[in-house]
């Protein structure tokens, strides 16, 4: 069951940034602009593919209230997959040989990474202190990786924003897992404890950062980094805060690094080859007279 619904929300987070690329494109470069958000919450496009991105949250967030960290966020790399058919169809862009080869190879890193994968069960809350350092460190890396994003080329921008906005979309998942497990308790429970409310924070700055990357136009590199990032660093969080495994064995471990290779590898030759729109027709030539 978590399988599938993080392979549901991997569909949705993918359909509402295909959605999103078209309006976060059309926005001047003012990534730090005070009216940014309010501006593309304007547009009804953007309004969609923030809708399908809330859909997608709801089934991360059951898939992993049911599931491990573990197994649940590298599947939503997946999302770099169903962008490729989702914007040839919205966006009218050519996919070309190279991204199929890159999308096979993310594919079959992450099936080749969950079959081999002996996922053992961890904890639903870390202690404070390691959130503090886990998170806090998670944080200001990020933070960094905005600053030096400023005044660099679309590309580079591009990825230093979307990099960021991944490793604190990864930290939001780690703070859902949480927040979710506290419904046992009741609501009250739930907004009762700063999980809830650290998850606002993160992941209206992870949301803020996203869309200032898209907004480059460099969106393959935007989304490509967005997705790679979330899942690895749930990874680290996984383990980090939670004591969640993939292993038993240092050899298991080794297999996996190898495998999230392959995925990474993958999702750089997406970026490098994501396809563009095709070029206007033009309009026929007049008849001679």
């Amino acid at each position: 069951m978590d399988v599938a619904l993080a392979l549901a929300a991997a569909f949705f987070f993918a359909l509402g940034l295909v959605l999103q690329e078209k309006a976060a494109s059309e926005q001047p470069d003012e990534t730090v602009a005070a009216g940014f958000l309010v501006r593309l919450a304007r547009q009804p496009i953007w309004l969609l593919g923030l809708a399908m991105q809330g859909i997608g949250f709801v089934a991360q967030a059951i898939a992993l209230g049911v599931g491990r960290m573990v197994v649940v966020q590298p599947l939503l790399v997946a999302s770099i997959v169903f962008a490729l058919p989702l914007g040839r169809l919205i966006e009218k862009r050519m996919i070309e040989r190279a991204e199929w080869i890159g999308a096979a190879m993310v594919t079959g890193g992450l099936a080749v990474l969950l079959i081999t994968s002996k996922p053992a069960a961890g904890d639903d809350d870390a202690s404070l202190l390691a959130w503090a350092v886990i998170g806090g460190g998670a944080a200001g890396v990020a933070a960094v990786l905005f600053v030096l994003a400023q005044g660099r080329r679309a590309q580079v921008r591009a990825g230093l924003l979307g990099t960021a906005s991944g490793i604190l979309f990864g930290l939001g998942a780690a703070l859902t897992k949480t927040a979710v497990s506290l419904l046992d308790d009741g609501i009250g429970a739930v907004f009762g404890d700063w999980h809830v409310y650290a998850l606002v924070v993160v992941s209206i700055a992870a949301f803020w950062l996203e869309q200032a990357a898209l907004q480059t136009g460099a969106l393959a590199v935007a989304v490509a980094t967005t997705m790679a990032f979330d899942p690895l660093s749930s990874l680290v969080f996984g383990i980090g805060l939670f004591d969640e495994t993939l292993h038993e064995g240092l050899l298991g471990y080794v297999a996996a690094a190898a495998l999230l290779g392959v995925t990474l590898a993958g999702l750089v030759i997406l970026a490098r080859a994501k396809g563009a729109k095709p070029p206007p027709q033009l309009a026929p030539a007049p008849a001679p007279a």
